[in-house]
């Protein structure tokens, strides 16, 4: 595949008869979703829009969104993702400090501060709307003249990803289009025949995965259930109807499912669920198997590496199942992983813990080092020990928040945990729990919690605070949101407090 742009053309316009996705209970064609986005490249030829200027794009997860993306990663045109999930300020705010010379949104999205934004910086507008007579039209007055100093991306067209801000602002990260075959090959990768079942989608656009999937499904040909937002009696009716061997998702999911008492023949068809994103605990992943005789595919990935760099495959899921436990797998084709030392970041032998690194030719000729906390074995399986940039520092004693957690995913009332540091004048910092109960364990309480962390792990480790809370906040990505949760625990614990009252040991 020598260029992905031109194959992606190939494959969106090859069979415009055939089914490709349904939504809210509508299914769309391959030649639907390719009209959309032709019309809108042709929107943006007729404006004069640069072929350097990058189209801003505030993304749901629509079928008319997945096309227009698709028509310009086919046409070679720029992109920026925006998220849709914050407010139309913050929204206007972007514009104003992009200038874009193109923003492209839902109809929805177009509210009075994002249509004033897009007039203070002469942008074009367009809308989507798929009620519409037009599904993709200007929005107001046809821009005359771009501003000249209008985002660019050179020198070379590629996509602006949001990474997953789970500890902090969400940061853009360009991907020139050539490296797009990896979110194929992620896709793909040791799947064997079971890629060609139907899809359930549920990764949001914006995030690396999400995004993977939609420049990819044209060129796997897999027939997609397109969801909004992840809601368990949208997705489990999915799954009854297209009988899917193999699906995907965070953690998250699973949990969700069992917590809703799904019922196993609903998921009868399933045969693998395939993951990343976060850690999926091997008693998580007992429990799922052992309720649904679905097997987990595990895989470690980053909107910097463009994609997945680890991972299981279903043979050696039949081979080391037991062998490797815990491990997140083996580094995909064309990928090299070392282990450096934290500190000095000399190169580590098998099975000592430090920072990985990565070598991805497609992306970069240089290491790519991360803030992972891993270990290698002899056979190459990687065991991922938590992030090194979250270690938590208790009076000298350095905590990883995985670990705790790990610990309170353990007790049979917690559905889902989160751990995080918190300032502490005596300590430097002490950790904090948050953690959302199975609907039938409302009766459990703090100090019954923090007593199961005690039996389980040294005293410096038991959270100095455990809030109970309804649901753990999440990214779009729905990965657990550090700072959001951060953020709920201090205010669990009152802001006049200037220290945690509880478990200061």
């Amino acid at each position: 595949m020598t260029d992905f742009s031109e194959c992606l053309r190939a494959a969106i316009h090859a069979t415009p008869e055939r089914p490709v996705m349904e939504f809210k209970g509508r299914v769309f064609t391959a030649g639907e979703l390719a009209t959309y986005g032709d019309a809108l490249i042709a929107m943006i030829e007729a404006a004069g829009v640069p072929e350097d200027a990058a189209i801003g794009i505030i993304l749901r997860n629509r079928p008319i969104h997945a096309a227009v993306v698709q028509g310009l990663v086919a046409m070679r045109r720029p992109i920026t993702t925006i998220y849709s999930m914050q407010s139309a300020q913050a929204i206007a705010a972007d514009l104003d400090a992009s200038r874009f010379a193109v923003v492209v949104a839902d109809q929805e999205d177009w509210s009075e501060p994002v249509a004033a934004a897009a007039r203070r910086n002469n942008t074009v507008a367009i809308a989507l709307d798929l009620g519409a007579e037009s599904a993709v039209e200007l929005v107001g007055e046809p821009v005359e003249t771009i501003s000249a100093d209008y985002r660019r991306i050179v020198p070379e067209p590629g996509i602006e990803i949001l990474s997953s801000g789970t500890t902090g602002t969400p940061k853009r990260i360009l991907f020139p289009y050539r490296m797009l075959i990896r979110a194929v090959e992620s896709i793909t990768y040791g799947r064997g025949s079971e890629t060609l079942s139907a899809d359930i989608v549920t990764l949001p656009f914006t995030g690396i995965g999400g995004m993977c999937g939609v420049v990819a499904q044209p060129l796997v040909a897999r027939y997609s259930a397109l969801l909004e937002k992840f809601n368990v009696p949208e997705f489990v009716d999915a799954a009854r109807r297209l009988r899917p061997t193999l699906l995907s998702g965070p953690p998250t999911i699973p949990r969700m499912l069992m917590d809703a008492n799904v019922a196993p023949e609903d998921l009868s068809s399933v045969r693998y669920w395939y993951g990343g994103g976060s850690p999926f605990p091997p008693e998580l992943q007992d429990e799922f198997e052992e309720r649904y005789g679905i097997r987990t595919i595990w895989a470690y990935g980053a909107t910097e590496f463009c994609g997945t760099v680890i991972s299981w495959t279903i043979d050696l899921d039949r081979e080391y199942r037991q062998a490797k436990r815990g491990a997140v797998g083996k580094a995909l084709p064309g990928v090299e992983l070392r282990v450096v030392d934290v500190q000095t970041h000399t190169v580590l032998t098998p099975g000592k813990a430090g920072y990985l690194e990565a070598l991805i030719p497609a992306i970069r000729p240089d290491w790519i080092r991360t803030t992972d906390i891993v270990e290698i074995d002899v056979d190459g399986f990687v065991w991922h020990h938590g992030r090194g940039d979250g270690a938590i520092l208790r009076g000298g004693f350095k905590i990883l928040p995985e670990k705790v957690a790990e610990a309170l995913l353990v007790h049979p009332a917690v559905l889902d945990a989160c751990v995080v540091g918190l300032a502490d004048r005596r300590l430097g910092e002490v950790p904090a729990a948050a953690v959302m109960l199975r609907d039938n364990a409302l009766s459990v309480t703090e100090p019954m919690l923090i007593e199961h962390v005690r039996t389980l792990l040294p005293a410096n480790h038991v959270p100095a605070r455990i809030c109970i809370l309804p649901e753990l906040p999440r990214t779009t990505s729905l990965k657990i949101d550090l700072s959001a949760v951060r953020y709920r625990i201090e205010l669990e614990m009152g802001a006049e407090n200037d220290a945690p009252a509880v478990n200061s040991a």
